[in-house]
């Protein structure tokens, strides 16, 4: 047996493997202080949440995450040739940036172009943005997540790991906003960390941003109409300026980037970064961070501007809102090649 062969059978007992007998999590102290305080400052019906509670699918492989002694230990042989050499951008950018998000990207908006140019006329985000992202965080409706989102915030919630806290206030904000848009919370699916829906929101998120675009009396992220109304209301929330620049590439002196310290939280005026062009045009006043991106040879170097930080509150990511904003573009260009002009009012 080829090690090839033996590392998937290896992952594949792993996964069946987190498919484990229900477990009764009332038992422990804390998730009866948990129900207490849910009845008490929400008034929910405590035999409603016993009967939740005792029956939860231990989900070893959401847990696993934080606690790498859950991880199959796998042996693989390595290979006797040198695998080429390449640095943390190349390796990010050949995950989500690949050319069938691009062509799937030009489909979604064709095919909900209709709620992409409300979502612009009433909160001013581009669509290609709102498309970029529903593509990396669910590759546009493909891959949504096959987590039971209750199981998964209470094992995460109430079993030992360093962001416990985090998710019982994950947890409390699923259990409010099932409630309210009367959906049982053990049919709901979603990531290994609870994130639900077309562009991946945590249940946190649901009461202030999610939006019913549709009308339809329902906020739910895995309706297209709500999650594009929702990104943008997101997006505009966190400071959007419409048909501003996010970001462009510039050139500098030499091959790694050392002169200025980068990152999207450091702003420079332009006028006192010597040396730094950019490659074309960028109409924009306001004061810019410097982005790196590692090459396996060299630093590709960026100016970005304020909606480039908008992206990170999206995820806190540099690498992710660079992702967004070159998907962005090229599914825009695309677009426009095929129809003529691009989506807006």
């Amino acid at each position: 047996m080829s090690a090839r062969h033996l590392f998937v059978i290896l992952v594949s007992l792993f996964l069946l493997s987190n498919v484990s007998s229900a477990k009764d999590y009332t038992k422990n102290p804390d998730v009866r202080r948990f129900i207490r305080h849910m009845v008490k400052a929400h008034r929910f019906d405590t035999k409603h949440l016993v009967k939740l509670f005792s029956h939860v699918r231990f989900q070893k492989r959401a847990l696993a995450v934080y606690l790498p002694s859950l991880r199959p230990k796998l042996k693989v042989v390595k290979k006797k040739k040198p695998h080429k050499k390449t640095g943390s951008w190349d390796r990010y950018e050949a995950i989500h940036l690949k050319h069938n998000k691009v062509a799937k990207g030009v489909e979604f908006m064709r095919d909900y172009r209709k709620w992409l140019q409300k979502a612009y006329r009433k909160y001013g985000v581009e669509p290609e943005y709102i498309a970029a992202i529903i593509g990396i965080e669910s590759h546009f409706g493909a891959n949504r997540g096959k987590f039971p989102v209750f199981d998964t915030l209470t094992t995460l919630a109430f079993e030992k790991n360093r962001r416990q806290r985090f998710y019982r206030k994950e947890l409390e904000a699923f259990l409010l906003m099932t409630r309210r848009e009367k959906v049982n919370p053990k049919n709901v699916k979603g990531s290994f960390a609870g994130a639900i829906g077309l562009g991946q929101f945590m249940p946190s998120n649901y009461r202030d941003y999610v939006v019913d675009f549709n009308d339809d009396g329902y906020h739910r992220m895995n309706s297209f109409p709500d999650a594009i109304g929702s990104i943008a209301h997101y997006l505009k929330r966190h400071g959007w300026q419409t048909a501003q620049p996010v970001a462009v590439r510039v050139r500098y002196r030499g091959n790694r980037f050392r002169t200025y310290k980068t990152g999207y939280t450091r702003r420079y005026n332009r006028k006192y970064l010597k040396g730094i062009v950019p490659y074309t045009h960028f109409p924009y006043k306001g004061k810019v961070s410097l982005i790196k991106l590692e090459r396996a040879r060299y630093d590709e170097l960026w100016y970005a501007a304020k909606n480039f930080y908008v992206l990170t509150r999206y995820n806190h990511s540099a690498y992710y809102a660079m992702a967004v904003h070159q998907l962005a573009q090229a599914i825009k260009k695309a677009y426009i090649k095929r129809y003529g002009k691009a989506i807006r009012k």
